[in-house]
């Protein structure tokens, strides 16, 4: 099963994200993809928000800036990969990433874990609904996810949006 969820910042999409895969995981071992790379104290003190969010609840973590197809994540577990607009940020920008076939590399891992998983629970920004007027690698990286978002919504088994904390479903299920 392939859940994924969509939102804007502060939504409450990580939290509702994990809460969902802790009841979709049963007996699999469970894994926390981690997308975000560690640079300055801000982003620190996301990563380590995110760790005590998952304190005590069974998660391994395995960080995984770019090259998604090759996470060393065990069959059959269940993932929640935490967020796909870093990671498309990361290939488009990091030099060890895609570059212009961003969103393609992107994709092709998703489908790798899709087939290596139980659940997959995929956590992604909500993008382009306020507009297009950013220029540059803003705009670049706007596109791409948008790109994403649409390839990993068909994709996917739910597909959720997460408003003032609330799940809005737009695919099937009970999420």
């Amino acid at each position: 099963m392939t859940v994924l969820v969509v939102g804007g910042a502060a939504s409450g999409k990580s939290a509702w994200a994990e809460e969902m895969l802790c009841k979709l995981s049963g007996d699999a071992p469970r894994v926390y993809l981690a997308t975000m790379q560690p640079f300055g104290t801000e982003a620190a003190a996301r990563i380590e928000r995110h760790r005590s969010m998952r304190a005590g609840r069974g998660f391994r973590t395995i960080e995984c800036y770019v090259n998604l197809s090759f996470a060393d994540v065990p069959p059959g577990s269940a993932v929640l990969l935490e967020d796909v607009g870093n990671l498309v940020a990361n290939e488009l920008f990091d030099p060890a990433g895609s570059g212009d076939a961003a969103a393609d590399t992107v994709v092709r891992g998703v489908e790798v874990l899709r087939e290596r998983c139980r659940v997959l629970v995929i956590v992604s920004n909500e993008v382009l609904s306020g507009g297009t007027a950013y220029a540059g690698d803003t705009l670049r990286w706007m596109r791409a996810l948008g790109e994403v978002n649409i390839r990993l919504a068909a994709l996917s088994d739910r597909v959720c949006e997460l408003v003032c904390g609330i799940a809005v479903v737009h695919r099937e299920g009970v999420c």
